[in-house]
């Protein structure tokens, strides 16, 4: 009975204990068994970020979290070098381009010598539309660095461009191609940005300045029929496509723009001999096959059209003008359901695309 009563008193001993262990035990407060649990740092005591923390989210596109950082780290006393650089380029890359040109403004007062921001204060300012603005600075860029990269010439070009300041252009576009300022192959760069930029006069007028300094320069009858075929001068178009063909018959797209200039004139027999030839040259683009199709279309042969123009669709699917003419074409082989395939094929790209150009704005 003794030793019964002994075992007995233990085990319940053992669970009051148990009990009351249960009952008093408060969370974060250690109980028998337990180890104390490390205190919790307050945020005063937690290690402050620094610029490496903010460059190693910018190098893996965590942006918005690196400009956060940035930020405080812009108002610490003493100043911390470098911060405004890091916070001017952030802005720059999220499109903040007003932040970014008063950052760099900072960084550059910083620094300045500081070339990166100062190349991309100017880039900033012509995305801002203030090209005149930009000009001091990618300037300065290319003094310093005469094989600064392609991209501050070309935009540095056009900025003299908008700024019409024309020799100025050609000598940043002579930069960035590596061409003398003077030669024939710096004036017909011109010609062709001039031409891109909708300024055919000018565009022509240099063209033919190249061909002056260099009478037999590639490419510079073709810029020149261009130029023509844009201004919709169908015999002079001809005439400097031919003169070009003459210097460089092996050019496919010299033969893609005479068989738009002759389509264009009517001559369709001379149009399809010429693209035939551009597509033996170069089967990789798309514009000799739409052509092709076109012609046939005028010839009223539209089985031949959709040959082509299937070849066209399956290298380019995007293209409307090709869905235009297939849609064309299978109208006019009564295949009503495949035209209004096409039909419906150009709405959808055309909306695609208003959509891009909607987010962009």
């Amino acid at each position: 009975m003794r030793n019964f009563s002994f075992r007995s008193f233990s085990f319940r001993s053992f669970l009051v204990a148990v009990f009351l262990a249960a009952l008093f035990c408060q969370p974060g407060v250690p109980c028998f068994g337990q180890s104390p649990a490390a205190p919790a740092l307050p945020d005063a005591a937690k290690p402050a970020p620094t610029l490496a923390d903010a460059q190693q989210k910018l190098e893996h596109g965590r942006t918005e979290d690196a400009i956060a950082i940035l930020q405080q780290l812009a108002t610490a006393q003493p100043p911390i070098k470098g911060v405004n650089r890091e916070l001017a380029i952030a802005f720059y890359r999220t499109g903040k381009l007003t932040e970014a040109e008063r950052t760099f403004a900072k960084a550059m007062a910083e620094d300045p010598s500081d070339i990166e921001s100062v190349q991309l204060r100017g880039l900033t300012l012509y995305r801002m539309g203030q090209p005149a603005a930009a000009i001091p600075y990618l300037e300065k860029v290319r003094q310093w660095t005469p094989n600064a990269n392609a991209d501050a010439n070309y935009v540095l070009g056009l900025c003299y461009m908008n700024s019409q300041h024309y020799d100025q252009a050609r000598g940043a576009f002579a930069a960035q191609y590596g061409v003398a300022q003077d030669s024939g192959a710096a004036y017909l760069l011109l010609a062709g940005m001039l031409l891109r930029a909708d300024l055919p006069e000018l565009a022509a007028e240099n063209a033919q300045k190249a061909l002056t300094v260099s009478p037999t320069l590639p490419l510079a009858h073709f810029k020149l029929g261009e130029v023509f075929l844009f201004k919709s001068d169908i015999p002079h178009a001809l005439e400097q496509f031919e003169q070009e063909r003459e210097l460089n018959p092996a050019y496919p797209p010299v033969y893609d723009r005479l068989g738009d200039a002759y389509t264009r004139s009517g001559q369709y027999q001379k149009a399809q001999e010429v693209l035939t030839k551009a597509i033996s040259l170069d089967m990789s683009s798309t514009g000799p096959f739409i052509q092709l199709g076109k012609v046939f279309l005028r010839r009223n042969d539209p089985q031949s059209a959709v040959l082509y123009l299937q070849h066209a669709e399956k290298m380019d699917p995007s293209n409307t003008m090709t869905h235009t003419l297939l849609g064309q074409a299978y109208r006019s082989l009564g295949r009503e359901a495949d035209a209004k395939r096409e039909l419906e094929a150009t709405s959808k790209i055309n909306s695609a695309n208003q959509l891009k150009l909607q987010n962009i704005e």
